[in-house]
C-alpha cells in the first residue's frame, strides 16, 4: 500500500509544527508539502500558498486559522481529496462553506481532535440526562495567546447538553447582577500562562455534584487526533464527519 501524502496547512505555527512532526514518524504517512503564509524552516517541500502546491497529495490536514477555510476548501475541491480542518472559531458563512463541500468531498472537522474530548461529550450527555433538573456549568481553560472566547471544545460541550435539554439557554461569562435561570448553562473562559486545555462540566443538584473533567498535558494529542482523522477519511464517501465517527 502506498503513503498517504498529507499537505500540512499551517505547517509553521505551533500545531502545525506538530501535525508535521507527528505525520512524518507514523509508518505508511508522510507529509507532501508544508504551507503556512509566514516564512519557516522545513525539511520538505514548503510553500506561503496553497494554490502553489505542486506535489501530488491524498488528504490535507488544516491547523492555521478559521479565515482560512475558503481556500482550504478550494484547495481540496480541486484536487478531489479529503480535508481535515482542526481550526476552531469560523464564522456562519465558513461553516456553511465547509457543509456545503462536505457533499462533495469528505471533511473531517472537529474543534477538538482529541479523542478524550469524544469521550468528555458523551459522558456529558448521559449526565446531564441522569440529572435532568440539575444545574450545569462548564468551565474551560487555555493559555494567554488563544484568541476565541469561548474554546470551539466549550461549544461542543455545550451542543452536548443542549442534545439533552432542547431549552438551554447559554450565559458566555456572568457577569451581570441576577439569579441564575434554571434553564441556564453558563460557559466560562479563564486564560492562563501556557495551558494547554482544561475543560470541566460541572453538574450539580441540592445534594450532590458531579464533575468531569477533560485536561491535555501537550499539544501532541492534538498531532496525533489529526493524522489519525486523515488515515480514518482517505477512501471515505463524501460527507461531514466528526471524531465521534472515528471512535465509533
Amino acid at each position: 500500500m502506498k503513503d498517504i501524502k498529507v499537505v500540512v496547512n499551517g505547517a509553521g505555527g505551533r500545531m502545525g509544527r506538530e501535525v508535521v512532526k507527528a505525520v512524518s514518524g507514523t509508518p505508511g504517512m508522510s507529509v507532501a508539502a508544508a504551507v503556512d503564509r509566514d516564512s519557516f524552516a522545513s525539511d520538505v517541500p514548503a510553500y506561503t500558498s496553497l494554490s502553489d502546491v505542486k506535489e501530488e497529495c491524498d488528504v490535507i490536514i488544516d491547523f492555521s486559522h478559521h479565515t482560512a477555510a475558503e481556500s482550504v476548501i478550494s484547495f481540496a475541491l480541486s484536487r478531489g481529496i479529503p480535508a481535515v480542518i482542526a481550526t476552531t472559531g469560523h464564522t456562519e458563512e465558513e461553516r456553511r462553506l465547509i457543509t456545503d463541500a462536505s457533499k462533495k468531498i469528505p471533511i473531517f472537522f472537529s474543534a477538538n481532535m482529541s479523542v478524550g474530548i469524544a469521550l468528555l461529550i458523551v459522558l456529558t450527555k448521559t449526565a446531564v440526562k441522569a440529572f435532568p433538573d440539575a444545574d450545569v456549568e462548564i468551565v474551560e481553560i487555555h493559555h494567554n495567546n488563544k484568541l476565541d472566547v469561548p474554546s470551539g471544545t466549550a461549544l461542543m460541550l455545550a451542543e452536548a447538553v443542549k442534545d439533552v435539554r432542547r431549552d438551554v439557554i447559554f450565559r458566555i461569562g456572568r457577569h451581570e447582577n441576577g439569579k441564575r435561570l434554571p434553564e441556564e448553562v453558563g460557559i466560562h473562559s479563564l486564560r492562563l500562562g501556557n495551558t494547554v486545555g482544561i475543560h470541566e462540566i460541572i453538574i450539580s443538584t441540592a445534594n450532590q455534584t458531579v464533575t468531569i473533567k477533560h485536561e491535555a498535558h501537550n499539544r501532541a494529542l492534538f498531532a496525533d487526533g489529526a493524522v489519525c482523522a486523515a488515515k480514518f477519511i482517505v477512501g471515505l464517501p463524501a460527507g461531514l464527519y466528526t471524531v465521534s465517527d472515528m471512535i465509533n
